[in-house]
This record gives C-alpha cells, structure tokens and sequence, in this order.
C-alpha cells in the first residue's frame, strides 16, 4: 500500500459523496444506512440509486433516510441500468455537483463504511485516484464466503495482476471510493453495465495510469441475495481480460453497454435534508 499522508486537517473542506447502488435488498437496506450513525462528519451527502427494484427498497430506504443526520438523495434509475449503469448515474451525479471524491458502498450489507474511516482520517484519500476495498489484501476478513468462491476470485486476481503488471487484490469490491476530478476525464460510459462494470473499471484504471491503492476490508455474507450467475459471468470476465490483452484499445472505446452515453435519466424521489422533514 501507498505510504500515508499526514493526519488530515479535519476543518479542511472536502466534498465527500456516498453512493448507494440499490437493487431488491429492502431486507439490508436500512443496516446500511445505519452504518453512517456517529461517522456522519466524514461525509457530505448519501445519493441513494434504486435500480428499479421490484421489492419495496424504496420504500425502506425513504423510511430510514427521515432518522439521517446526512443530507439523502434517493433516486430511482428510468429503466434498469444494471451496476453498472448506476455508477455511470452516480460518478455523473458527482461531477455535476462538484464532489471531490465519490465513496461506493453496495446497498447489500456486505461492506462497511467503518473500514474506509482509517484511510479518510490518515488522509490516504488524497495522494490517489482510486482507494479500492479489497476482500484479499492482508489483514482483510471474509465471513460466510465459500471456499470455492474464494478460490475462484483467487484465481482472477492472480490472472488479472499478470495482465496488468500490478498487483491486484481485488478486482471489484462494494466499498471503493474515487476521485471525482479523474472520473470527470476519463471516458467510462462505453464499458458494459452489468456486474462485469468493475472488471472493465479496474483493467481502465490501469490502462490509464492512476494511482490505486487497495485496503483491507471485512466482507459477509448471510441474508444477502446475489445476482451473479458464476459459469456464465466467468467466462465474460475471461473474454474481457483476453480484449484487453489482445484489443486494449477496442475494449476501452468501444460501447459495451447496450445504450446511449447519455441515455441514463432518473427520477428524484425525494431529498433529505436533516434539518427538515423528508421531501418529496
């Protein structure tokens, strides 16, 4: 890891953005949420993004956002963008609003905002482009992931590592957070708005010459319901390595995602201010 920054001057401002990717976890939804009580001076706002959830996370989420002491944005996506598409939603979200860094925590409860706080008061933040939670790193804990999991991650770490000439601890976490500076000059709307959205945001980051660091993070899993379709999301995250060993140039320019670059509209579903009440 990087060497740490001096201890950061707490009365120095910074615009610090968390987003909350969101997709049928009404169950975990509010754990989350709740993980910001007694650390809220770290951050700014919280931008909720519901990728057009059938269950009732909206509804979770706009019941936990009135006990915030953080200023909440909750929205929901016009049409199911993916992962992927909700970060596109959120990094865009983040520029336009003049956000220093932008913080990704899944809305599943598996990560932890209390394993970001180390790096924010040791200034860690500062002297990269991207931290990167990572489930691999040294001191990292894993808690109810399977062997077979674990083996397979594994396995893409070490081959995505050899492909990039760095060492990779993780190749898509849910807690990382971003500059908002280098997002804003980087073209990422292209890369494919699946799960497989990291795996194209990792192999760029390289590509692009940023400074990564990864930390160590406490990862669980229990009521969590996941999405991923191993056989099939193995292969597709093999065809991007062999892309960008082969065609680097065609994997990062060309559009993998289905839709327009600009073709990611939301709707406002309400705002929270902790001086108020919430509004519609």
């Amino acid at each position: 890891m990087n060497s740490v920054i001096s201890q950061p001057n707490r009365t120095e401002v910074e615009r610090i953005l968390v987003f909350i990717p969101a997709y049928n976890c009404n169950k975990q939804i509010t754990r989350v949420l709740d993980q910001f009580k007694g650390v809220e001076s770290y951050f700014t706002e919280i931008l909720v993004v519901d990728n057009q959830s059938p269950d009732n996370t909206l509804e979770a989420v706009c019941q936990s956002a009135k006990l915030s002491k953080l200023p909440m944005t909750i929205i929901r996506n016009d049409g199911n963008y993916g992962l992927g598409g909700s970060h596109k939603v959120a990094f865009g979200y983040a520029t336009e609003n003049n956000f220093d860094y932008c913080i990704v925590l899944h809305g599943d409860d598996q990560g932890n905002i209390h394993d970001l706080i180390p790096q924010l008061e040791a200034g860690a933040h500062r002297s990269v482009d991207c931290l990167l939670g990572a489930r691999f790193a040294p001191n990292a804990k894993l808690e109810g992931y399977s062997l077979f999991r674990r083996f397979g991650n594994q396995v893409f770490n070490v081959l995505f590592s050899i492909v990039a000439g760095k060492r990779l601890y993780d190749l898509g976490s849910g807690l990382n957070l971003y500059r908002v500076s280098s997002i804003a000059r980087e073209q990422y709307n292209g890369f494919a708005n699946n799960l497989t959205f990291n795996y194209f945001m990792i192999l760029a980051s390289v590509h692009w010459g940023w400074n990564i660091c990864f930390f160590p993070i406490t990862w669980r899993e229990d009521d969590q319901i996941s999405n991923v379709k191993l056989a099939r999301q193995s292969m597709q995250v093999l065809s991007i390595l062999a892309r960008y060993i082969f065609q680097r140039s065609t994997l990062l320019s060309q559009n993998f995602s289905g839709r327009n670059s600009d073709d990611y509209k939301y709707t406002v579903i309400a705002r929270h201010n902790p001086c108020s009440s919430l509004q519609d």
